[in-house]
């Protein structure tokens, strides 16, 4: 079944009529009712009263939002047969033409009135004739009052005035003029009013060439009036726009017998595939629907998804890329030295470009154009002192052959060309001397066809001091290049119109396919750049909608083939169908987001109330939105009578208090410019459109009657068209939807989401296998996605004055809504499973509820975290490597992964989120903070967002670092006497241990309004007074300093610390009875002494030892002496202050070869101490294991460790590295305990931390908390749950060996080297 795009994507690129847009000579025609239909807005599906207020029936509205079975489709045309009007065209504002044909009624004399309504200028008819479909005009014989001749090619003809309305009346009576074309001029702005950048047409039929009709069955008219309303995007009709609609599809059909088609074909021809006749008078069925469905028990693992998408190398690419004619003209005039390049732009004009080119030599400016558009072009062109402005330039400056105008000039291009390397161009220059402009603007001119910049004039300017900074995207790594550059070079050609760029993708879609995860996200990017409009939509190319939907038909036919066989890449392939639209409205609910952004950057009203409505509405749009829509364009419309926008407001129930209520309040008035009001109100009423589709629930509508048939007895010409269902639904299936529709609009939103995700659970299994109609199904499922996002937005207002419970119940549905539309969902349903449990306890009171709920909510925010991540290391790369070859806004290609993820289910997720995090924190009586290491502060607020970019820094003054980011492997900096964030290490983290060792304040910030408050602070001067569960703080003057603890820094407050240099003892392996403080660290000695002292089941692993000196002893070996030399030469480099070092020497370490003795000790030890020898699974499992022991010698100068030694001032040379080597217990559980809270610092309490498999994710940067719990020494059998487990990753490995670094630097008293150096197991973990 063929559908069409009937969004305003097709909609506005095939028909809008701008000022001077034309770019090519083709005259572009105004196609009568056929496009004219197209522009107008579809009815809405929104609220009765706000109907009421835009004179809409209320009871049509009421019956279309309950039942699929009074749908019917509307348009308005611009041909009426019965009056003779022979079009109405869009001028500028609210300004029209209306042309009137009439004729006497005998002889050839055609009359033809013209009025343009609401415009008081003097304007001017710049028209003629088209004689046998010629291009050029016949100039005619009868000529209005106060005609005159242009140039010999064309007349003009003055209108009279009215009123408001202007007037002019012409005569034809030459028969073989077969239409007539026209422009409106207004001389004294030089501005042109055109038809989509090319001429108003009128067709004249004479009476000698009239024919008689023939009649129609009317069943056919009525099958051929709905095959027209489906091409069209099925838009909402009235009554008279449905008779219109009647009479162009009998007139087709009149066309057709005219032809010599005989009925029994034409019937033929349109009743093939699914559609049938079914015609019956019969009222409507109508029934009730519950108000609550009851949803069915299932096991949340069969939602499981384990897809990951595998990384594909690219094939190299093989398109050798020309240069254009444009690019070797430059390159030509760079090589010739024509002086310092002040400026440098190339328009694109389709295929075609322009290049200007601004030089300077000898102080004396200089302009050059180029061009390789054909036939004979003009240069219409002016010089500005102010930037935009038209002043006519001195005859000095104008070139030989130039025609001066009251303000302007004419300049011929001509041709230039070479034969090495071969080009030929159009090109002119002009000299500008030393003269003060600033720029100059211009137009061209082909024939009688005005070229311009879309719709605008082209500017050049003569400094580069405005010239857009385009970010580096360095050479397209992480991206499938390759595609990406094919697709650039064949933007030129895609831009002619939707059919072009629909044909190409699918074209591509094979080369993306086999490309994998990156080849899909290219498409993907590509396609949202042009949904955005960062791409050409139709470069006055005429193409039929039926030729569109045919090309979008082909290429989701594609998609959903590769749905079928691609599961690991369903999650991206649901996007692009999303993107591009199944012929309806496509993903609407997105395109609210993108198109405020849109109207933002076209009009120029970033700030004040319109930035406040596009926050409101990225956060949550809502049926509000479309009264805020229409009350802006009522004071648009009434010259901006502020009044006018309050009356709009206010009878549709929105007061200032409302608009203050918003999760992201409105709270001015809008403040806009009268330059913006065309703009705007052209913006502004396509931006209505959408926003009613999604809150009327039209898209949803059209993709469930796409699934289960269309029934539209008794209603115009719809009566007797039906669409066959799907087969193969599930029972019960048609009711679920049913109570969908009838619950779209109700304020009380948790029954309508339940209803949406039973529906997509029942759909699910029929999008996991193979079905002939899967497309129609796949883009049922993205309308019901996208309806529970809107939904949940619309509900915050719902959950204001909510409970828990119900806060949890909508996280449940909008997970459940996330999870059925991802790839890999495995953490996703485990959270679900968690707050499954969380509202069990909650609803049988269990008092750990809301701790256990915390944790639940902690892990929800990782698993959105992590797939944030994972969109952006996959689509970001590809937005800036296309974005910059295709010269799409720099602000576009840098929102584009934040707008996909805020445009998802992720983003309204995290939301509620959000609103639940504080509620549970209250009733756990977790307080706002937790606290790591309590100690007193006095400091100035800096605000990074890492502390890893600032773990090097030295603070002169004493420094509270409020810090975004803190992962929990990074140094706290010198200076620093606070770490404040909201992220959660570990209070076993490397940052933790230094921040309690060193008596620097740590601790996380649950509340955002603490933070924010604490940012807002940044540079003053602030006390922090800890306790175990809360900090205070206030603001101090500067002369309170020195009162404060932790605020002096004296290099005698460093603790004084020595190390002794360890020597090798003989021997290259020992075992852990023989660890010593000679040989090995505190780490092994631990180890050792461990042995007997603890319950068997607490595992000890056995362990042998590289001691300390190994390595020098290494490094001396006879087969290392170019690496020894190689090192030393490093250190020198390092002791000068050459910090880049640090990763040379790494890389140098790894090269050190084994002593054949080594080995030989190494395998000896092991094997003595029960070890397994990785030698014996080959020698590629030595070289891993010899590889890990080298990483750990070379950790000794990792960043962290190297900077922290400096700063206790410990010799880095005296520092010696022995390698514990452990066979790895497969532990289900790991822990930590702490003799001493070291939170309280209460000694009479221990603190436990526990993890699911090795102890890895415990002491290691993984993100999430580990169990933690208290217990009094006296009392261990009523431990006390300080949190539960957030931690989404549990490591656990085959039996295997890991090698851990036991410096002499850990464990030093006053210093916690702990964690500063690394280890590496010898086997990979599961």
């Amino acid at each position: 079944m063929s559908n069409t795009l009937g969004n305003s994507l097709v909609h506005l690129s095939l028909c809008r009529t701008n000022v001077l847009e034309s770019q090519s000579r083709a005259n572009c025609l105004f196609q009568g009712p056929a496009i004219q239909a197209t522009l107008q807005l579809k009815k809405s599906l929104i609220p009765t009263k706000f109907h009421e207020n835009c004179s809409l029936k209320k009871g049509k509205v009421s019956r279309r939002v309950k039942h699929m079975d009074s749908i019917v489709p509307s348009a308005v045309l611009a041909t009426d047969a019965g009056s003779g009007t022979a079009g109405k065209f869009k001028l500028d504002g609210n300004s029209e033409i209306l042309v009137d044909i009439s004729a006497p009624t005998s002889g050839t004399l055609l009359q033809i009135n013209f009025k343009i309504t609401n415009n008081k200028n003097s304007l001017m008819l710049h028209w003629g004739g088209i004689r046998d479909k010629q291009k050029n005009w016949v100039l005619p014989s009868r000529l209005p009052e106060g005609t005159k001749l242009y140039k010999n090619q064309a007349v003009r003809t003055p209108f009279k005035k009215s009123g408001s309305d202007l007037f002019l009346k012409i005569e034809i009576d030459n028969p073989e003029i077969q239409a007539i074309e026209f422009l409106i001029v207004d001389e004294a702005q030089n501005k042109w009013f055109k038809n989509n950048g090319g001429n108003f047409r009128v067709p004249l039929v004479h009476k000698s060439r009239s024919s008689s009709k023939v009649a129609v069955p009317e069943d056919l008219v009525q099958i051929q009036a709905y095959l027209r309303w489906e091409r069209k995007g099925k838009q909402m009709y009235t009554p008279e726009q449905e008779k219109m609609e009647f009479e162009e599809a009998r007139k087709e059909l009149q066309m057709e017998l005219e032809k010599g088609s005989s009925l029994e074909d034409i019937r033929k021809k349109i009743t093939k595939g699914n559609k049938q006749t079914k015609v019956s008078e019969q009222a409507p069925k109508r029934y009730s629907t519950p108000k609550r469905i009851q949803r069915r028990q299932r096991d949340v693992m069969t939602l499981l998804n384990k897809y990951a998408a595998e990384s594909i190398e690219e094939k190299p690419s093989v398109i050798s890329r020309v240069s254009s004619p444009i690019e070797l003209f430059l390159k030509a005039k760079e090589e010739q030295g024509c002086g310092s390049i002040l400026n440098k732009q190339i328009f694109k004009l389709g295929e075609k470009k322009i290049l200007a080119l601004v030089t300077e030599a000898i102080g004396k400016k200089k302009v050059h154009l180029a061009t390789d558009l054909g036939g004979p072009l003009t240069l219409h062109w002016a010089l500005s002192k102010n930037v935009g402005e038209w002043q006519a330039p001195p005859s000095s400056v104008a070139p030989k052959g130039s025609v001066m105008l009251e303000r302007a000039s004419e300049t011929p291009f001509a041709d230039s060309s070479s034969s090495d390397p071969p080009y030929q161009v159009q090109s002119l220059e002009i000299e500008i001397g030393e003269e003060n402009y600033v720029g100059m603007p211009f137009v061209l001119r082909s024939g009688e066809n005005w070229i311009k910049n879309g719709g605008s004039d082209f500017y050049v300017n003569f400094s580069n001091a405005a010239k857009k900074v385009k970010k580096d995207v360095g050479d397209g790594n992480g991206t499938a290049k390759a595609l990406l550059e094919k697709i650039a070079e064949m933007e030129s050609e895609a831009q002619k119109s939707f059919m072009h760029r629909f044909n190409i993708a699918a074209d591509l879609m094979g080369w993306a396919k086999d490309s994998g995860e990156l080849g899909l996200a290219g498409i993907l990017v590509w396609m949202r750049f042009m949904a955005t409009r960062q791409l050409i939509w139709n470069k006055n190319y005429n193409v039929k909608p039926r030729e569109i939907s045919k090309a979008q038909e082909r290429l989701t036919d594609l998609l959903q083939d590769i749905y079928k066989t691609h599961p690991q890449h369903r999650e991206l392939l649901r996007m692009i169908m999303s993107t591009v639209g199944r012929g309806g409205e496509g993903d609407v609910g997105q395109r609210i987001r993108d198109e405020i952004l849109v109207i933002q950057r076209n009009n120029d009203c970033k700030g004040g109330m319109m930035e406040e409505w596009h926050q409101k509405l990225h956060n949550n749009t809502s049926p509000d939105d479309v009264v805020i829509c229409q009350a802006l364009i009522d004071h648009i419309k009434s010259d901006f009578d502020m009044s006018v926008y309050w009356k709009t407001l206010n009878s549709n129930g929105i007061t200032k208090e409302r608009l203050l209520s918003y999760d992201r309040a409105i709270h001015s008035e809008p403040n806009l410019r009268r330059d913006q009001k065309d703009g705007l109100l052209r913006d502004l009423g396509n931006y209505l459109r959408t926003l009613k589709a999604v809150h009327s629930g039209a898209d949803l509508e059209s993709a469930i009657a796409n699934c289960m048939g269309y029934k539209a007895e008794g209603q115009g010409f719809m009566v007797g068209v039906s669409i066959n269902p799907i087969s193969g639904l599930p029972g019960g299936f048609p009711e679920l939807l049913q109570f969908v529709l009838d619950h779209v609009e109700d304020k009380n939103v948790e029954p309508l989401l339940e209803g949406l995700l039973e529906a997509r659970e029942e759909l699910r299994p029929l999008l996991l296998k193979p079905h002939d109609r899967l497309r129609d199904l796949l883009f049922l499922d993205i309308a019901l996605d996208s309806t529970v996002r809107t939904a949940i937005e619309r509900g915050y207002e719902e959950l204001n004055n909510a409970g828990s419970e119900k806060i949890m119940s909508f996280i449940t549905l909008a997970l459940e809504n996330l999870a059925l539309s991802s790839d890999n969902n495995e953490d996703l349903i485990y959270c679900l499973k968690g707050w499954d449990l969380a509202q069990k306890m909650c609803k049988r009171g269990d008092d750990q509820w809301a701790l256990y709920a915390k944790s639940v909510l902690d892990r929800t925010r990782l698993a959105l975290a992590s797939k944030a991540e994972h969109y952006d290391k996959v689509l970001q790369p590809s937005a800036e490597y296309l974005g910059s070859l295709l010269d799409v806004d720099q602000w576009a290609v840098n929102i584009f992964t934040e707008e996909i993820i805020r445009a998802g289910s992720a983003a309204s997720l995290s939301s509620l989120l959000n609103r639940l995090d504080p509620v549970l924190r209250k009733t756990a009586n977790l307080g706002s903070w937790q606290v790591i290491s309590p100690i007193e502060a006095v400091g100035y607020v800096v605000v990074v967002d890492e502390l890893l970019t600032v773990q090097n820094m030295t603070y002169e003054k004493p420094t509270i670092l409020v810090a975004k980011s803190v992962k929990g492997e990074e140094e706290i900096p010198d200076g620093a006497v606070a770490v404040l964030t909201p992220d959660m290490p570990d209070v076993l983290s490397h940052v933790s241990v230094r921040a309690r060792n060193s008596k620097v304040c740590f601790a996380t910030c649950f509340d955002p309004n603490i933070l924010n408050d604490l940012k807002e602070k940044e540079g003053k001067l602030l006390q922090l007074k800890p306790t175990s569960a809360d900090i205070v703080y206030s603001e101090l003057k500067d002369g309170e300093l020195l009162g404060g603890s932790s605020t002096t820094l004296r290099d005698d407050d460093s603790p004084s610390l020595t190390l002794v240099k360890k020597q090798f003892c003989g021997r290259y392996a020992i075992s852990s009875e023989e660890f010593t403080n000679e040989m090995v660290g505190a780490k092994s000695r631990n180890i050792s002494y461990l042995k007997g002292k603890v319950p068997s089941w607490v595992g000890i692993p056995t362990s042998v030892a590289l001691p300390f000196g190994v390595f020098e002893k290494v490094l001396s070996d006879d087969s290392n002496q170019k690496v020894a030399a190689t090192l030393l030469s490093l250190k020198r480099k390092l002791g000068e202050g050459d910090f880049n070092a640090l990763g040379e020497i790494r890389q140098t370490v790894l090269q050190l070869a084994a002593p054949p003795q080594l080995v030989k000790e190494l395998k000896s030890t092991m094997q003595g101490s029960g070890m397994p020898w990785p030698g014996d699974e080959g020698e590629k499992r030595w070289e891993q294991a010899w590889t890990a022991i080298k990483k750990v010698w070379a950790s000794k100068w990792n960043e962290r460790a190297y900077f922290s030694t400096r700063k206790v001032k410990l010799d880095h040379d005296y520092l010696c590295m022995a390698v514990l080597v452990q066979e790895i217990i497969n532990a289900d559980y790991a822990f930590v305990i702490h003799t001493t809270n070291p939170s309280s610092g209460d000694s009479s309490e221990i603190y436990a931390e526990v993890v699911k498999g090795l102890g890895e994710t415990l002491v290691g940067a993984y993100p999430g908390r580990a169990l933690s719990f208290i217990s009094k020494k006296n009392d261990l059998n009523s431990p006390k749950v300080l949190g539960y487990p957030s931690k989404p990753i549990g490591l656990f490995i085959r039996r295997s060996i890991i090698f851990r670094s036991d410096s002499n630097g850990e464990d030093l008293e006053g210093y916690a080297g702990a964690g500063l150096y690394d280890r590496y197991c010898s086997f990979t973990l599961i």
